[in-house]
């Protein structure tokens, strides 16, 4: 059978078809029908215009309040004040600025079909636009205004604040092992409670400079050989602090949310000014201020208290004081020590030469040496002492009530 030339052909392509290989070209996605418009609205004070929406419409005729806006011709403005509009076609356009349902703007834009990225701001701080505004708001953009200013310049104040505190922090904290000079940061300090006179913060950071300076004054003279308690500018520095710290207590008390620990704070920074300018009362007196403000805390000030009496030899004081610590806080090693050695200045000897401790010192030796680091210096002068009272360190001693 012979095949007629167009059966051939058929055959001949219906082959072809089945020999070539499947091809699957990549195709490019379609590019977005119009153009990107982004830009930055700002609002009459010149400020970012904040969180709303940008709207287009081609209805140039329409009232207002008439318009609907299509859901793909509006978009987002950011907090920012910015905003990026896509697929907007060729056309003239009123563009709204809107807050909630309230148009705060309008603006023309022209749209051409070779435009593919357009850059349209919108500041409401331009002369033309305050000048539709009523005397009303007017007003309140210049009270806005000032306000404005006003807390700018504080936000300035404060940035630099806080850089001179963390100054001076670092300083103290160099200072404070070799009683350094830190007469600058001094007047760094008073420059600061000068441009902010009604921050607690600043006058306790004052305080602290002035404390700080104080010893280093008291350790030149002890080099020297010159009493400080004798030195007016060592006692006058320290009645500066004192009075920088009651500053701040009374900043904060008065202040909407009183701090009591900044309070108790204070109050111990200024019973240590005290005792260093050897008014140990009155740092006694700081401290059981310290104790009211923040009860807490009151094994710590009133340890503050006996070491300041006991550094001074006045250890009826010191006793009295590290009693008071024992019963706000029963471990405190330092607090039995301290009361243990002002008790042992009390001591009696008979005429054969052997020691009577008055009563609660052999006790309160023991239980020092119950919670003393075994490496501390003090455990060996403890031991001592109960040696010489005939007594043996007890390995399990319970404190009598």
């Amino acid at each position: 059978m012979k095949l007629s030339k167009h059966t051939t052909l058929t055959a001949i392509t219906a082959l072809a078809l089945l020999a070539a290989p499947t091809l699957s070209l990549a195709q490019a996605a379609p590019a977005p029908a119009g153009a990107t418009v982004h830009g930055h609205i700002s609002n009459a004070a010149g400020l970012p215009f904040g969180t709303g929406e940008i709207k287009f419409t081609s209805e140039r005729t329409t009232p207002t309040a008439e318009l609907k806006f299509k859901p793909n011709m509006v978009f987002p403005i950011d907090a920012k004040g910015d905003y990026t509009a896509t697929g907007i076609p060729a056309g003239d356009y009123y563009v709204f600025i809107t807050q909630g349902t309230v148009i705060a703007d309008r603006v023309d834009l022209s749209v051409k079909p070779t435009d593919t990225n357009l850059t349209l701001n919108d500041d409401m701080s331009r002369p033309e636009y305050i000048a539709t505004m009523t005397d009303e708001q007017k007003k309140q953009l210049a009270d806005f205004k000032a306000k404005n200013a006003a807390a700018t310049s504080a936000n300035a104040i404060i940035a630099k604040l806080n850089t001179t505190l963390k100054t001076v922090n670092d300083d103290l904290a160099k200072a404070g092992p070799t009683k350094g000079d830190v007469s600058a940061d001094v007047t760094m300090m008073k420059d600061a409670t000068g441009a902010k006179p009604d921050e607690p913060l600043l006058w306790s950071n004052y305080g602290n400079t002035l404390l700080a300076q104080g010893d280093h004054l008291a350790a030149a003279d002890k080099a020297a050989n010159k009493p400080a308690a004798t030195d007016p500018e060592v006692q006058q520095t320290y009645a500066d602090a004192v009075d920088a710290y009651k500053k701040a207590i009374a900043l904060d008390a008065a202040s909407k949310k009183p701090d009591p620990a900044k309070e108790a704070a204070n109050y111990n920074q200024m019973g240590n000014a005290l005792s260093h300018a050897g008014k140990n009362d009155d740092a006694a007196a700081a401290f059981e201020s310290a104790v009211k403000a923040s009860p807490a805390n009151a094994g710590m000030y009133y340890r503050n208290e006996a070491v300041v009496f006991y550094t001074a030899g006045q250890f009826d004081q010191a006793v009295a004081a590290a009693d008071k610590t024992i019963a706000a806080d029963p471990k405190s090693v330092l607090a039995y020590y301290i009361k243990a050695q002002s008790l042992a200045t009390k001591t009696t000897t008979d005429k054969a030469g052997k020691m009577t401790p008055p009563p609660g010192c052999v006790d309160a030796y023991q239980m020092f040496l119950q919670l003393a680091d075994p490496n501390d210096p003090k455990v060996a002068d403890a031991k001592q002492m109960l040696a010489a009272f005939g007594e043996k360190v007890q390995t399990k001693f319970k404190a009598g009530k």
